[in-house]
């Protein structure tokens, strides 16, 4: 079983046929699929699954904190199934891949008191942007 299907289970979260296979498609390191790239997957698994019920499970698992919501750029949400290990992304400038990355340190440290401006920060997202080999070598 999946950690995501896993951590949903715990929850006591109803496991409908069609939630579970939105589940399925998201779970894996490295997964940042669009809402279009669920549904794609999802269909493959379970045909009679709906575009709204995609979105509509989407919102839910972001709203339960088990999803995260990843905008970058002008690109379509992406949806991060890694929402309870921190870590930031390594996004291609030019075909929108992302990759999730584990620096050391701690970024919120490294801000210093005179840059807050009087904010209580509590969170942090790092996005890296460069090229991935594939388009490096294109």
């Amino acid at each position: 079983m999946s950690d995501l299907l896993e951590r949903l289970r715990g929850r006591g979260w109803r496991m409908t046929a069609q939630r579970r296979v939105v589940a399925e498609v998201l779970d894996g390191d490295h997964v940042h699929l669009t809402a279009d790239e669920v549904h794609a997957r999802a269909v493959a698994k379970l045909p009679e699954i709906s575009r709204a019920t995609v979105y509509n499970t989407l919102g839910e698992l972001v709203s339960l904190g088990e999803v995260l919501e990843v905008a970058t750029d002008k690109r379509a949400k992406r949806y991060d199934p890694n929402a309870h290990r921190p870590h930031h992304h390594l996004v291609c400038a030019q075909c929108g891949s992302i990759r999730d990355v584990h620096p050391s340190g701690n970024p919120l440290a490294d801000l210093p008191d005179s840059e807050r401006f009087g904010f209580t920060v509590s969170d942090v997202e790092v996005t890296y942007r460069g090229l991935c080999p594939t388009c490096a070598s294109a």
